[in-house]
């Protein structure tokens, strides 16, 4: 059996009730008489009854006064006046003048400026200028229409406080709660208790916070959480704007997209769903959980864009802002910022940028890596492009041009296409995986194949190259010119990926100069 529901506290005061020192004044009745069948206590009245109480007229069809007691017993068509700003109808109420306490019941509505509490059975108690109800109402109030099963209303305050199944509805949305404080006078809902709004395709659910409902605008904290269809905001505290569907989030901070399989942390986020577009700083990761082993980027701001997002052909552009680190157990990443643009499956990297798969480290101004299931497709390096793998402490496979296409299969490098000023130092292997010498190449262009464990064989035009044997290598003839392994940079773990090492000084890329072709016609002045 479920247990019976205890009756809210009022907000009246605890103390010794003061009682009133006026008295009810009879003002007019077409008739009036004792009845002592009826009752001895009582005048009886008939037609047109009108009393006054302080501030208070009240009128009725007929009445049973008590003079003694300062109280009446109303019936029929029941109307009580206070101060021209509080009208309660009822077709009976009960009145105690010393305690200054209306008890009105059936049909019972009580109005005060645009707000009206409809109901069966209301106290209102004018020493403390509070009504309340106790078996179901429901208050309209211009575009909002709340009920529960218990309540009251302040007229002072014009605060109402609902209990119980509360259901407030407005043309925007739908709030469903246990408890609720509702103003008239500013129309905003006090959220106190466990809380479900509903706006559209947005659902909020809360346990405490404000919801503006004249500008549908909420502030809402203890971990309240904003979803819409299968994305999800939460933090410490939101604010979230209905127009729009603009949610911002403060202090441990997480976005799901449970659609694409992704999610952000930190101590900032956004997510404005009109838009599809999402924000996230202040120690943000992201996170892509799509596949068995998830995908860990730091950046110090990210920002997400979404294109023909009402249409089936939906695509996103993903843009991180400095410090960009990157860590999963096969792959890391680090740069200054980057763009992955979902359409083509790209990933972009600028500004120093480094990719490590396994034992292959890429750099050069700028890396595009094409990813199919999240795992790297083919790399392409823009300018200053090195790759280098480790063999073992000394030795590294090394590559270096303007240009440099590479495609993979399983993790592993299968061919590499290097182009402009294409400098080589490779290590090949024997039938038995044993390195016999250190191939030096120069040329203009290199085709590089792989086969399963070891180097196929390498594509040259017009080339200078020559096979040292390993015995005659000297220590300086290991590296190319511009060979760097920065593994002291490389993020280990996911937890790692929040600490920033840049490059050591003197290691840094440089920017190569690009000349513009000069312009048709102009005319150029000789030296005096």
């Amino acid at each position: 059996m479920e247990p019976a529901k205890t009756k809210p506290k009022s907000s009246r005061s605890k103390g010794p009730r003061p009682k009133s020192k006026t008295h009810v004044i009879l003002l007019h009745s077409d008739e009036l008489f004792y009845d002592q069948r009826v009752n001895r206590d009582a005048q009886i009245l008939r037609g047109n009854v009108r009393f006054r109480h302080d501030d208070v007229i009240l009128t009725c069809d007929s009445a049973c006064y008590y003079e003694a007691s300062n109280s009446f017993d109303a019936f029929g068509h029941v109307k009580m006046n206070q101060a021209d700003t509080l009208t309660l109808t009822s077709d009976v109420l009960f009145y105690n003048g010393f305690d200054q306490m209306a008890m009105a019941r059936y049909n019972v509505i009580l109005t005060h400026f645009d707000s009206r509490l409809y109901c069966d059975s209301l106290d209102y108690d004018r020493l403390y200028d509070l009504g309340y109800f106790f078996q179901g109402g429901k208050l309209v109030d211009k575009d909002n229409t709340l009920t529960s099963e218990w309540g009251q209303y302040s007229p002072a305050t014009r605060e109402a406080i609902f209990n119980y199944n509360v259901d407030l509805k407005n043309p925007k949305f739908t709030l469903v709660s246990d408890t609720l404080h509702y103003n008239t006078g500013d129309e905003i809902a006090r959220i106190v208790g466990p809380s479900n709004i509903d706006n559209g395709d947005n659902h909020i659910y809360s346990e405490r916070g404000s919801y503006d409902t004249r500008n549908d605008h909420a502030f809402l904290l203890d971990r309240s959480i904003v979803s819409n269809k299968g994305r999800s905001i939460t933090g410490d505290s939101l604010d979230y704007t209905g127009q729009g569907g603009i949610s911002k989030a403060y202090h441990n901070v997480l976005y799901v997209d449970q659609v694409d399989k992704n999610m952000f942390t930190g101590h900032y986020g956004l997510y404005c769903d009109s838009l599809g577009y999402a924000e996230a700083a202040d120690s943000a990761m992201l996170i892509d959980f799509s596949q068995r082993d998830s995908f860990f980027c730091h950046a110090d701001t990210f920002k997400l864009f979404s294109y023909n997002i009402d249409t089936d052909s939906v695509w996103r552009e993903m843009r991180g802002y400095h410090h960009v680190r990157a860590y999963r157990s096969d792959v890391q990443a680090v740069c200054d910022s980057m763009v992955f643009i979902s359409k083509d499956s790209c990933l972009t990297m600028y500004h120093d940028p480094i990719l490590w798969q396994q034992g292959q480290q890429l750099l050069g101004e700028e890396i595009k890596a094409w990813v199919n299931d999240s795992t790297i497709d083919s790399t392409y390096v823009i300018r200053q492009a090195l790759s280098v793998e480790r063999i073992d402490t000394f030795c590294y496979n090394q590559m270096t041009g303007n240009i440099m296409r590479s495609y993979f299969a399983n993790g592993k490098m299968k061919w590499t296409w290097v182009d402009g000023n294409v400098l080589v130092k490779y290590y090949p292997l024997d039938s038995d995986s044993l390195m016999i010498g250190l191939l030096h190449a120069e040329s203009a262009e290199l085709k590089l194949y792989m086969g399963p464990e070891k180097l196929d064989k390498i594509w040259m035009p017009a080339s200078e190259g020559k096979l040292h044997p390993l015995a005659l290598v000297q220590p300086n003839e290991r590296y190319l010119p511009n060979f760097q392994w920065f593994d002291y940079i490389r993020p280990t773990s996911k937890e790692d990926i929040f600490i920033w090492r840049p490059k050591k000084k003197g290691t840094e890329l440089k920017p190569s100069v690009r000349h513009e072709a000069p312009k048709k016609g102009r005319n150029k002045k000789k030296d005096l």
